[in-house]
């Protein structure tokens, strides 16, 4: 159990920090404090898990007939919808939650794979081949 709530504190944190510098790079991205950004983290980890995937599967159609670039749309929205919820964090509109949102997945998925994984299992093989008696 330790390892799966380290695990989330680390995805956590990787979103929260991911947020953070999209707020620097667009200056349409607003963090009222860290409290702010730290909920807004948590929220869009939240959205993201539960009902990011209910849209792509609601907008599958969609998503196939524009050869999957709608999925940029559902997260921008999913931003856009967390800005909405939380107090304090302001997104300028939906082109900038549109770039923003590219931003924070190409930085996540980055900074996702320089922490190790926990649940990595190494199989070897045998030194010397399989042995047949008769």
């Amino acid at each position: 159990m330790l390892a799966n709530l380290t695990a989330f504190f680390i995805h956590w944190g990787i979103i929260a920090l991911s947020l953070w510098v999209a707020s620097h790079v667009f200056s349409g991205i607003r963090f009222a404090s860290t409290g702010t950004l730290l909920v807004s983290a948590l929220l869009l980890g939240f959205a993201n898990a539960v009902l990011r995937p209910l849209l792509i599967v609601l907008t599958l159609p969609l998503t196939f007939l524009t050869l999957g670039f709608f999925l940029l749309v559902i997260n921008a929205l999913m931003l856009l919808l967390v800005a909405r919820l939380v107090d304090g964090f302001k997104i300028s509109g939906f082109w900038t939650a549109f770039f923003a949102s590219l931003f924070i997945a190409l930085m996540s998925m980055l900074l996702g794979g320089l922490v190790p994984d926990a649940d990595l299992t190494i199989y070897r093989l045998p030194a010397s081949g399989p042995t047949i008696s008769m």
